[in-house]
């Protein structure tokens, strides 16, 4: 059995793509792996805070010295931490917003991206601890991205995984979402057959 972790972080309810193709990614993948247990963090309903001096403190300071704020910043970076290191299939739902992630997503990875949990430095540089892990990845795009040099979603996201050890990651971008009836019908084929092949 697997441990599945999804993170859900576009801001709409309704009409929203990323949230579309996640329902379809655990229909197929509970189908074919119905032991499994699958976890949900929608960042829409319960934002992560931004990173800030308290979560600083909670993961710098010895635990006596931690004030009361630093104490709850760092229980909640433990507790989205022990989701992530708990999982073994990594799924992040990714709209673009303004040619990136959403912040939202970029404050869970500041929660989550931490030394000596996720990852260590050493003498040949940083070693992600997080091995073994496989991830995907769904965004929803209005436009063409994939592939070309204003893409900031896949290599950003890329790296952030790789940096904590998790390199077996496969996108899968709805494309061309806002261009049109028949490229936005393509975009989204497109995606769902893929997310079908990668299931």
């Amino acid at each position: 059995m697997s441990n599945v972790l999804i993170i859900e972080s576009s801001v709409r309810h309704e009409g929203s793509v990323s949230r579309q193709l996640t329902a379809e990614f655990v229909a197929q993948w509970r189908e074919a792996n119905p032991q499994d247990q699958i976890t949900v963090r929608d960042l829409a309903r319960e934002p992560v805070p931004h990173l800030d001096a308290d979560l600083l403190g909670g993961w710098m300071k010895p635990a006596e010295a931690h004030s009361e704020a630093e104490k709850a910043a760092l229980a909640r970076s433990n507790q989205l931490t022990g989701e992530l290191l708990a999982a073994d299939v990594l799924v992040l739902a990714a709209p673009m917003y303004n040619f990136t992630i959403p912040s939202t997503l970029k404050s869970w990875l500041d929660h989550v991206l931490r030394a000596g949990v996720t990852f260590q430095y050493t003498a040949e540089g940083p070693k992600g601890l997080l091995e073994g892990k496989r991830a995907y990845v769904l965004t929803a795009r209005g436009g063409v991205y994939a592939g070309t040099p204003i893409d900031q979603q896949e290599p950003y996201l890329r790296q952030a995984l790789s940096f904590i050890g998790i390199t077996d990651v496969s996108f899968i971008h709805a494309e061309g979402l806002n261009m049109g009836g028949d490229a936005a019908e393509r975009g989204l084929t497109k995606a769902r057959s893929q997310l079908a092949e990668a299931v």
